[in-house]
Order: C-alpha cells, then structure tokens, then sequence
C-alpha cells in the first residue's frame, strides 16, 4: 500500500483535537489511513452496519456507551444524532484524540459538526491516490511556483514520465483499488460497481433522488464538461431537468468529493470578468469511464484530451494541499478580452499564476496573460506553465516552466 501524505497531519491533529473529522468520496482509503496512523489501538465501527447505524440513530447514548473511546466511526453522515453526545464525553472525558470520524457526504455532516463540535473538531479532506504517492514521494509539499517548490521537486524526480505514461495513470484514475490491481477488467468493474454503490447508497439512501437514470445521465453529462465553464442551461436541457434540480444535483456531487467548482478570481474591478465557476471532476479514472473513453490511447488523441490533462493538473495541485492539511485559495481568471489563467493560487498578499498546456515546447505566448493581474492591486509572484517539457525551464524572470511530472 501506498504511503499517504495526510498521515502526518492526522497524527498531529490526534494530538491536538478530541475530535478528528476526515471526509473524502467512497473507496479512497479514509478508514485505512485513520488504521494506519492510529497510535493506540482503537475500535473501529461502521454505520454502514443496519443494526449499528439503527442503534446510532435511535439510541446514541447507549451507542457511545457500547464503543468506547479511542474510536473510529465510519461513515457517520447516517447518524448526525451522534454528534451533541460525542460532545459531552469529549468534554467530560478532556482526552485528545478520542474519535476519529469518516463521512462521505460532507454536507449532512458539516451542519451537524458546525452545530455541536466547533472548537472540537478538525476537518481534512482525502481524495485517492495523488501521483506522488504513487510514487513513493509522500512527503511532498503542497504546489507553489517559486524557486523551492521547484527545486525541491526537481531533486525528487528520478526520472521524466513521459506523456504515454501521464495519461496512462489519467485513465487509470487515483483510486486506490484501480491502481493496487492495475489490470484493465479491474478498473471496469470498479467503476461500474462504484456507480452503482453510489448510486444507490448515497444518491438514493441519503439524498432521497429517486430516478436514478436521470441521475446518472447527469453525472454523464458533468463529466463531459470538466475542465471548462459551468453552464447551469446547457446541463440541465441536455440531461432534461429543470436549473434548480440540476443545481440541486451538482451540490449533490461537490458535497460527494467527486467534483470541484473553482470560483473566477475578480475584486469589482471591472465588469467584463467571467464569473460562472469551472468545474473539475477529481477523479480523471472515473471521469474517463462515464464518458467512455475505452483506453488511454483514445483518451489522449480525443475530443477530451486538453480538458482531462487540465483536470489531472488541478486535482494534483488540490491534493498537494489537501493531503497536507491545508485548505488552499484557488481561483482562475478569465475575461471577455479572452484573457485566461487557469489557475491562480493566493496566499496573504500574493498572487501566482499558473497555465496548463499539453505541449512539450512551450512559448512565451503561453503565460501572456499574467500581466492582467497587476490591476489587482496585489503581488504577482512567480508563475508556471504546466507542460510536457523534461524538467524545468525558465521562459522568462518571472515565469518557469514545469514538467507535469513535479506535480
């Protein structure tokens, strides 16, 4: 098993909170990593168990009686009930670490959290498998296009992978049972047994849709836009449901952990800026399989061949923080001038820009759009082109280019 970069927060939050909230989609290793990192030894229970989640939902007294603490409940968006009684032994009791929680649906859990652990809890995010862990390069920190991160990956990196092998692991997906048995029959029957598991636990048990075709049309026709801009219209007429279901719906999947909404960047200064969201599907396996992509080959000469590297780009970077504990300020920009940078990272005061592209000889030309960010009234730090190239190179002061490899 992979080695995961999130260990080592968890272990530092186990000592600092009485209550550790790790949420992230079905089968990304959640109750594994919780295992592994585990410094005692704890029970473990799941509600996925009826008889569990029954006594959960309807006698949580006598639930937190029966399992004791240091303890880990997964799946515990089946029972908010839980949540004020794990509050009074926490303040009773006066020990950190003592339960450690799993959710894969973070919108039943987060209004139930904020309402009755605040100041108790600590909530990180998991998403599978990220290509420096399948690589055995845990430690990795979270992205910045400065001098260090750069150098830092570039001593990390044994070798350049090549585009073949990039969209190899694109279609493969980062889940961990598609990349612990990587053979082809293994990823299909994965994906199509994950859709139906969700389908039919999460989409139908906790969220109450009933049709499920509908739905699943939907996520067919999300997975088709991923890397470009959401058009609330265009989803709901070509999957036949009204503006409110299908915003209804893509809460649905963002609060899954199977889809991002990555917000424009704009400060009111002027009124031509973009603003619809961009959405990613984190997950470019199982946005490969629901758009029918049959092998990596087809995939990289596709329609979709751009828009997935995007999304195998963005859901790297999210995951260099996210799997470091760390929640990160992302935006893009995008103008009616046809100015666009696809990423924008913000920190306290800075501004770093960032631009994909499925090229190994970038231009200049690439990062020209940079400049606009000097009306921001903000630094503008170093930026990067992600791209094709065999290490780093500069194309300019203030500008590097980056092998998608680093990431």
């Amino acid at each position: 098993m992979h080695q995961r970069t999130l260990a080592k927060a968890i272990k530092e939050i186990g000592k600092s909170f009485p209550v550790l909230l790790l949420t992230g989609p079905r089968q990304v290793g959640k109750t594994t990593l919780l295992e592994m990192c585990a410094a005692e030894k704890r029970q473990y229970v799941t509600l996925d168990d009826l008889d569990v989640r029954h006594m959960a939902q309807n006698d949580p007294g006598l639930f937190i009686q029966t399992y004791k603490a240091p303890l880990i409940i997964d799946e515990v968006q089946y029972a908010p009930q839980l949540f004020s009684y794990i509050k009074i032994a926490v303040d009773r009791e006066k020990k950190k670490g003592a339960y450690w929680l799993t959710g894969s649906q973070k919108f039943h859990l987060m209004k139930g959290i904020t309402e009755s652990l605040a100041g108790r809890v600590a909530i990180v995010d998991l998403l599978g498998f990220s290509q420096a862990e399948i690589e055995g390069r845990e430690k990795n920190k979270p992205f910045l296009s400065d001098s260090k991160w750069i150098a830092a990956a570039r001593k990390n990196i044994k070798k350049p992978k090549h585009l073949n092998e990039i969209y190899q692991q694109i279609w493969r997906g980062s889940f961990p049972a598609v990349n612990v048995d990587k053979k082809e029959l293994t990823r299909q029957r994965f994906y199509s047994s994950y859709i139906q598991t969700y389908l039919q636990r999460d989409v139908k048990d906790i969220l109450k849709i009933s049709d499920e075709t509908a739905f699943y049309n939907f996520l067919r026709a999300t997975a088709a836009r991923t890397g470009n801009l959401l058009n609330y219209n265009d989803l709901a007429r070509d999957v036949g449901i009204d503006n409110k279901t299908a915003k209804s719906w893509l809460s649905v999947l963002e609060t899954s952990g199977l889809v991002y909404l990555l917000n424009s960047y704009h400060r009111n200064v002027t009124k031509r800026l973009i603003k619809a969201p961009k959405i990613y599907f984190l997950d470019t396996g199982l946005c490969a399989y629901l758009t029918k992509w049959t092998d990596a080959k087809s995939l990289q000469n596709g329609a979709m061949s751009g828009a997935i590297l995007e999304t195998h780009i963005f859901s790297e970077i999210l995951k260099s923080y996210w799997h470091n504990g760390l929640e990160p300020h992302f935006h893009y920009y995008r103008d009616a001038d046809q100015k666009e940078i696809d990423l924008i990272i913000e920190t306290a005061d800075t501004l770093y820009p960032i631009e994909f592209k499925k090229t190994a000889t970038p231009s200049k030309t690439s990062s020209s759009s940079f400049s606009v960010l000097e009306k921001f009234d903000k630094k503008i730090g170093h930026g990067a082109v992600i791209c094709f190239v065999e290490k780093d190179v500069p194309l300019s002061k203030s500008v590097t280019a980056i092998p998608v490899g680093y990431i």
